[in-house]
């Protein structure tokens, strides 16, 4: 059981280094801070996979996991082989489920500045259901850039 419960751990703590930011969500680091805006229209967008940077921490939860699933089978030099192939094993399964949680979708917008003219390409989510014909604001901050909706008020 308490073998069981580990791996339990070790699955919601690789859930928990997923992707977790949206173009409405902010970092308590960018509260406060000023951002530049401008306005534009968005004049394509497609689907596109985004990819997190493989941390490891699931090749080593799973392999650790593994190796002590494996060293309760069998006994004496058994127990060592056991625990070794069960922990390459789960080594392996651990990659492939931390690979798995940092893989999400996103969108690419592309987005014709009025100012400019200049079309530019921003990835981010689509929770506000932004379509092509879409006027938007860009709001930039610490060098990254969202497309949120014109808010009530804005003139520019």
């Amino acid at each position: 059981m308490k073998k069981f419960l580990a791996l339990c751990f070790m699955c919601l703590f690789l859930a928990a280094c997923g992707a977790g930011n949206t173009n409405t969500t902010y970092s308590r680091a960018q509260i406060g801070k000023r951002g530049s805006t401008s306005t534009g229209v968005i004049v394509a967008m497609e689907v596109v996979t985004t990819k997190g940077e493989n941390t490891g921490l699931g090749t080593l939860a799973g392999g650790a996991a593994g190796a002590i699933a494996g060293s309760a089978i069998g006994g004496g030099r058994g127990s060592a082989l056991a625990a070794i192939g069960v922990g390459v094993a789960g080594a392996v399964a651990g990659h492939v489920i931390e690979d798995k949680i940092l893989t999400d979708t996103a969108f690419e917008f592309l987005v014709q500045e009025d100012k400019t003219g200049n079309v530019i390409s921003v990835v981010q989510s689509n929770e506000l259901q932004l379509q092509p014909g879409d006027h938007v604001i860009l709001v930039e901050l610490d060098g990254v850039t969202r497309i949120r909706q014109k808010m009530v008020g804005y003139r520019r």
